[in-house]
């Protein structure tokens, strides 16, 4: 046998899931339980008491009825008296009919009653004998009573009173498992575990309380300060209690968002701010199990059908029972009549019995359909309670109401189903909760978990110096921008790269020393006073983004800017985001660098174009088309278009009439014939063809006579033509990485000629004239195929830079000794070549170059 203990143990749940349980779900468990107890009663009062007591009917009583009368008494029987005439004659028929052979000889007869059967047969007379006092004699043993009883006791109950216990137990598991299916079947127990886990600690996490506390703490605040500065106050104020806040009942006036402002005052209450390191690692935690739990349960509403199924088997459940059961109530009976086919063994048709337990089991049973009838109405009422509301849809615009967390959005599925059910439980469970999906509360946790790890000391120790000598601080992969950085008053440069959240506060105006910015994929939100600091004093703005919609829209407010570097995605789908309007308040822009994917140039950079000095266009290898807008840059002084595919130079590019420097730099141009055109540009100094195809270079390019630098390098040039070296101007000449065989002795007309660098060709023979070219600072023939060196490299007496390494040199000129500004640093040999020089050499190479410098110089 089992327990009860046992069996009401299929209706436990863990103690964490109660929350999911309402009112009616506990009502019927209660209910479950008392139907339990009903049926393992009457199963136990069956198992041990129950029982069927069955006597003969006599055949005398039924046949007396259709016999004449008799007068006087007659004993048809031992202990039968007929005390009516009628009885008497029924007594005289049954006795004649009994006297026949029938009666068998299972049924012993004493020798008095068979002397008495024959002397009634034979004189017909009746004889009056006193009542036995024992009753009337049956003439059937113990053992044929116990035969009967069992005979009967399974032909003559109504199979419910012997089976309505275990029906009843049946039933009762049936409902018991139907409650808690949704909570035992894997594909939902899982979430449910996860749910209220999550839940718990998010009910019991120290930063729920300090955000919900921190709120009633402004809303307070707030609240004094419109009733100082008005007379009446119209009544918002909800009263909370419980919510882990200090006071027992703190009033929370409605607000519609989380503001920040440098212009209101915020209230800092020392208790909220402070949140203990473990705590905040804790919350952060929960915000990201929360995210991906919302993420996981908004997908699906398996466990709000889950609930509904188990909610309509139980109806169906309840009326079935109801169906069944009512018509058998009248069937339990105390008395019944017995009829079985045992009369060869009993000599009796007919039995009446009694069922003992008839009384009880009919109480029972009424208890039992009474418990059935209420947990049916409560079922009907839960299934009224799912499709009353949309339970696949949570608000939680109460809570947005009642707290400064206005961004917590709805949720939806079985999120939503699982909020409902907790709020049957307890509404502050979801209101603590909702501060876990709130934006506003993770970052406002991330700030304070920020600031309490980036102090101002541990930030000084990142400050460095960069390459122009100026204090620079780079912060990367943060969740913010930590409070203590804007107390860097003494900040040239500030990086911020990868900060989602990042916000730029009103006490930047405190750092007067910076001047550059850097944006790396963090779209920087600015208070109105810290943009007023940033438009009259930043100088140099970097933006990387990965599409233009992140560039901030006060960055093309900056007035007072002076350079403006953009990289990120530009394509010709989006230029229309950077409207007309868009640059035109940079009026102070000289230097554009845009690093994208552009196939045109922007027509809103002619904004710009009364101004700008410098155009930089970096693309990533798409094709650059149309170029018009650079007609209309007539400053632009210098203009860089690499990357940009272009197969020739661009004619909009000769109405530069300011062009100093151009750059065209890794293109696909394979003939300069346009070259001819830069004529019209006087002013240009610096040409950049490196990294194209271009084959040869055309001697039209000797009429760009103001030309200083020219660079050709990582091209298929074959040769150099003579009407190079008639620019007379040029300082620097680059022509690495070629196919140039020879190097023409006109190179000797250069004699402003500084830097030459012809690394990576097929030079064999350096021809004298190179060295009349005494201007000579930077000498570059590495990898080439040079067998000596003259010893007129002696007259290059300005020299610091000469490379040799990679010819076919055996030795070098002890005449590099009078090179007085070259050092071993700017010598550029294999080591062994070194060695073959004179020691005096050597030791003027290895000399200090501070010295020489202060000596010769």
């Amino acid at each position: 046998m089992f327990t009860l203990a046992e069996v009401a143990s299929l209706n436990d749940i863990q103690p964490t899931y109660r929350i999911l349980k309402p009112w009616w779900d506990v009502f019927m468990d209660y209910l479950a339980v008392v139907m339990l107890m009903v049926a393992i009663f009457a199963g136990t009062m069956q198992l041990t008491k129950d029982q069927v007591v069955c006597l003969p009917v006599l055949q005398s009583a039924v046949n007396s009825k259709a016999q004449p009368s008799i007068p006087g008494n007659a004993d048809v029987t031992p202990g039968f008296e007929a005390t009516t005439d009628q009885d008497k004659e029924m007594a005289m028929r049954t006795v004649s009919f009994e006297s026949a052979p029938t009666i068998t000889p299972d049924i012993p007869l004493s020798r008095t009653t068979y002397s008495q059967l024959q002397s009634t047969v034979s004189n017909q007379e009746p004889k009056n004998e006193k009542q036995d006092s024992s009753g009337r004699k049956t003439n059937l043993d113990y053992q044929q009573y116990v035969f009967i009883n069992q005979m009967c006791y399974h032909l003559a109950l109504p199979w419910y009173s012997k089976y309505f216990p275990y029906l009843a137990l049946i039933h009762t598991i049936i409902l018991m498992v139907s409650s808690n299916f949704w909570f035992k079947y894997p594909k939902t127990c899982s979430k449910i575990e996860h749910f209220v886990s999550i839940l718990g600690k998010c009910f019991e996490s120290p930063w729920t309380t300090k955000a919900l506390s921190e709120t009633a703490c402004e809303d307070s605040e707030e609240n004094k300060q419109r009733l100082t500065g008005a007379q009446s106050l119209p009544k918002h104020v909800s009263t909370s209690s419980d919510e882990g806040s200090p006071s027992a009942s703190t009033p929370m006036i409605t607000k519609t968002g989380f503001k920040f402002s440098a212009e209101k005052p915020v209230i800092e209450v020392p208790s909220m701010t402070i949140l203990d390191k473990k705590d905040g690692e804790q919350a952060k935690a929960l915000f990201e199990k929360v995210r991906k739990f919302r993420a996981h349960v908004e997908d699906s509403d398996l466990i709000y059908k889950l609930y509904v199924v188990q909610t309509v088997i139980k109806t169906v459940k309840f009326i079935f029972i109801l169906c069944y059961t009512a018509n058998f109530v009248n069937e339990i009976s105390f008395e019944h009549n017995c009829k079985p086919k045992v009369e060869h063994l009993t000599g009796y048709k007919e039995f009446e019995c009694t069922h003992n337990m008839a009384y009880m089991l009919k109480k029972l049973l009424i208890s039992y359909i009474s418990l059935i009838c209420v947990y049916g109405f409560v079922c009907l009422y839960t299934l009224f309670w799912l499709f009353r509301i949309p339970l696949k849809e949570y608000s939680f615009e109460k809570v947005r109401e009642e707290s400064s967390f206005s961004d917590i959005p709805d949720v939806k599925n079985d999120f939503a189903f699982l909020l409902h059910m907790v709020d049957q439980y307890d509404q502050l469970y979801s209101k603590r909760f909702g501060v876990f999906l709130s934006e506003v509360s993770e970052n406002k946790l991330r700030e304070i978990s920020l600031n309490h790890e980036w102090t101002f000391e541990k930030l000084r120790q990142h400050v460095s110096r960069n390459a122009q000598d100026k204090q620079e601080l780079h912060l990367f992969m943060l969740s913010g921008v930590p409070d203590a950085v804007f107390d860097l008053t003494d900040l040239d440069v500030l990086k911020l790269e990868l900060i989602p959240e990042a916000k730029i506060p009103a006490k930047i105006s405190q750092m007067t020393n910076l001047q550059e910015l850097h944006l790396c994929h963090c779209p920087a939100k600015v208070e109105q006073t810290a943009f007023s600091f940033l438009r009259d004093n930043l100088r140099c703005l970097h933006v990387k983004f990965t599409d233009v919609a992140e560039i901030p829209a006060w960055v093309y407010l900056l007035k007072n800017l002076r350079e403006l570097y953009l990289i990120g995605n530009l394509n010709s789908e989006n230029n229309k985001m950077i409207g007309l309007e868009s640059l035109r308040e940079l009026r102070h822009l000289k230097i554009l660098h845009v690093k994208s994917n552009l196939t045109k140039v922007p027509t809103n950079i002619t904004d710009v174009a009364p101004h700008l000095t410098k155009l930089i266009i970096h693309n990533d290898g798409t094709k650059l088309v149309v170029l018009n807008s650079l007609k209309k840059m007539m400053n632009v002084a210098e203009l860089e278009l690499q990357n940009c595919e272009l197969e020739r130079i661009p004619h909009a590019i000769f109405s530069l009439s300011n062009l100093q420097d151009l750059d065209l730099k890794s293109n696909s141009i394979r003939t300069i014939e346009e070259v001819i055109s830069f004529q019209h540009l006087k002013r240009l100094t610096c040409l950049k063809l490196w990294h194209n195809k271009i084959v040869n270079i055309p001697s039209s390019i000797t009429h760009v006579k103001n030309l200083e630098s020219l660079y050709l390098s990582n091209n298929k040039l074959e040769s150099l033509p003579v009407a190079v070296f008639s620019l007379q101007k040029l300082r620097c000449l680059d022509v690495s990485y070629n196919s140039i065989a020879e190097i023409p002795v006109e190179i000797g007309l250069l004699q402003n000629l500084q830097h030459l660098h012809i690394t990576g060709n097929k030079v064999d023979i350096l021809p004298k004239q190179l060295f009349k070219c005494v201007k000579l600072r930077t000498l570059s023939l590495g990898q080439n195929c040079i067998t000596s060196i003259p010893d007129k490299i002696g007259q290059l007496v300005q020299l610091t830079h000469l490379e040799l390494k990679g010819n076919c040199l055996d030795r070098l000129p002890a005449m590099l000794g009078q090179c007085r500004l070259l050092r071993k640093s700017g010598l550029v040999v294999e080591d062994h070549l070194f060695d073959t020089l004179p020691s005096e050499v050597k030791e003027v190479l290895n000399q200090d170059t501070s010295i020489t410098f202060a000596n010769g110089i």
